[in-house]
């Protein structure tokens, strides 16, 4: 039976082709108490070589944009719940996509969480602190 530890020694995995945001994201989770590492992915190919190498058999949490380039975030999250090996990482989107069937798509795909990246700076910012603080509180299975 898979064991399921608190969220330490958990590598956070910021999927996120945007710089404005990916910086944004890094700095609120920190500032919400997060203290693991957090790695930043530009592309969806950067993080299936990822879970190709160092990250296989890790614990990992992504959070996933939709509209990655080289590979798109729906096709990343498909491949790695595909995957026996990687099929237990939790995966979070984070994605200016609201519409409806996008959501239906990523969570039939396999998806933890669909999180919509709100419009303005202040409500995007308070939604980072609190997934921040959501982070810290979940459990994380082992690989």
């Amino acid at each position: 039976m898979p064991t399921v530890q608190p969220f330490e020694n958990v590598t956070i995995l910021i999927a996120e082709d945007d710089e404005g945001h990916a910086v944004l994201i890094r700095e609120h989770l920190q500032e919400a108490g997060v203290t693991g590492p957090i790695l930043r992915f530009r592309d969806g190919q950067e993080v299936l070589d990822y879970f190709q190498g160092p990250g296989r058999g890790g614990r990992n949490l992504l959070l996933l944009d939709i509209n990655m380039p080289r590979v798109g975030g729906v096709e990343v999250l498909r491949r790695l719940k595909a995957d026996p090996g990687t099929r237990r990482t939790p995966v979070i989107m984070l994605t200016t996509t609201d519409d409806p069937r996008e959501v239906a798509v990523c969570y039939d795909a396999g998806c933890n969480f669909y999180v919509t990246k709100p419009r303005n700076f202040e409500d995007f910012s308070a939604a980072l602190t609190n997934l921040g603080r959501f982070l810290q509180v979940i459990q994380v299975a082992d690989p």
